[in-house]
C-alpha cells in the first residue's frame, strides 16, 4: 500500500517529496490548433472539446507568453509567496508547430522568474523524434513533463470522438518517449459513449502497460458548445453518465487494478457551472469528491494496485 498518508500515490505528495514546496501550474493558451480541428486529419474536434471549460482568465493567445505567465504568478503568489511554478501549455495541441516555433515558445517560458519546468499536453499523434530530443535536452535543466491525451483504450470510442488517431498511435508515442528524461503523463475520460463497465476498468490495466509517471482521470461531462452537448440533445439515452455516488465507487474499482507506481494527478474535473449541461453533482467540489473517495478506500480495505497484475 502507497506510505502517502492515503490509499494510493497522489500528486502533492510527489511534487512536494520531488522540491521540497508547492510547485503551481500556471495555464498559457498560445493559439495552438489541433489536426482534427484545421483538417489535416479531421474538422470539428473531439466530440466532447470546449477548450474554454479549463482557461483561466488571465489565458489567452493575444497576450504574451511572458505576459500570461506573469499574471498567473502575480493570482497565486497573493496566497503562496514562496512556491515555484510550472508553464503548462494546455489549451489544444500544444506540440503542433515547429521545432523552431517550439523552442521560442518554451524557452520564452523557461525564462520567466520562478518558472521550473514545463507541463505540455499534446496528442499522441503530434510528437516526432526531434522534438523528444529537445525536450530531453531540456530536462538536463528543468523538470519536463509531456502530457498525453489518451482519453480511452479503444478504438472505436476514438473513432467515435473523432480522436483521428488509434490507441496503437498512443503506445508508439509513448515508446518513442521512452527513457528520455521526459516525466510521462497520461490523460483519461471516463464514461465515454458506449464502453460498458468491464471496458472503462480494462483502461487501468491498458494504461499501467505504458511507460507513465502521472495519470489524470475525470468523469465525462457534456459542456456547451461542444458537438457531444448536440448529440446529448438529440440522443440522451447512448449517454450512461456517472452519477457523483457511482463515479466514487469506480474509481475505488478502478485504482485497485492501476500499477502501483503511477503518481495520480486528479481523479475528477469540475467544468465551469455556466458551460455545463450534465452531469450535475449537486455543488459538490473536487476536493469533497476526493475526500469521499479517500474515506470508500478505507472503507473497502483496498489500495492503488491491490489487485494489479503485471
Amino acid at each position: 500500500m502507497p506510505i502517502t498518508g492515503k490509499r494510493y500515490l497522489d500528486y502533492s505528495s510527489y511534487i512536494k517529496s520531488t522540491f521540497g514546496n508547492r510547485v503551481q501550474k500556471i495555464s498559457i493558451d498560445v493559439g495552438f490548433s489541433c489536426p482534427n480541428r484545421d483538417g489535416s486529419k479531421g474538422f470539428g474536434g473531439c466530440t466532447y472539446c470546449n477548450n474554454n471549460t479549463f482557461n483561466p482568465d488571465y489565458c489567452s493567445p493575444t497576450k504574451s507568453i511572458k505576459q500570461q505567465l506573469e499574471e498567473g504568478i502575480h493570482w497565486f503568489s497573493k496566497k503562496y509567496t514562496t512556491q515555484k511554478y510550472f508553464a503548462y501549455f494546455q489549451a489544444y495541441t500544444n506540440t503542433y508547430s515547429d521545432l523552431a516555433s517550439l523552442k521560442k515558445m518554451y524557452e520564452e517560458a523557461l525564462s520567466v522568474d520562478n518558472v521550473i519546468g514545463l507541463v505540455i499536453g499534446t496528442r499522441p499523434d503530434c510528437i516526432s523524434e526531434e522534438i523528444i530530443d529537445y525536450l530531453s535536452y531540456l530536462s538536463k535543466r528543468y523538470y519536463i513533463s509531456l502530457e498525453f491525451g489518451v482519453e480511452s483504450t479503444l478504438n472505436k470510442t476514438l473513432l467515435n470522438v473523432n480522436r483521428c488517431h488509434t490507441f496503437e498511435d498512443t503506445i508508439a508515442a509513448y515508446k518513442l518517449c521512452e527513457n528520455k528524461g521526459i516525466h510521462l503523463g497520461a490523460h483519461l475520460i471516463i464514461g465515454l459513449p458506449g464502453e460498458s463497465k468491464e471496458e472503462l476498468l480494462n483502461h487501468a490495466i491498458e494504461i499501467s502497460k505504458l511507460p507513465i509517471t502521472t495519470l489524470k482521470l475525470h468523469h465525462l461531462q457534456i459542456v456547451k458548445k461542444s458537438i457531444m452537448a448536440s448529440q446529448f440533445k438529440n440522443d440522451p439515452e447512448k449517454f450512461q453518465l456517472f452519477t457523483a455516488e457511482n463515479y466514487i465507487e469506480f474509481i475505488s474499482e478502478f485504482i485497485s487494478l492501476l500499477r502501483p507506481d503511477i503518481i495520480i494527478e486528479r481523479f475528477v474535473s469540475e467544468a465551469p457551472q455556466e458551460l455545463l449541461i450534465a452531469p450535475k453533482w449537486n455543488g459538490l467540489k473536487n476536493f469533497e469528491i476526493v475526500d469521499k473517495i479517500d474515506k470508500l478506500l478505507t472503507q473497502k480495505n483496498t489500495w492503488q494496485g491491490k489487485f494489479y497484475a503485471e
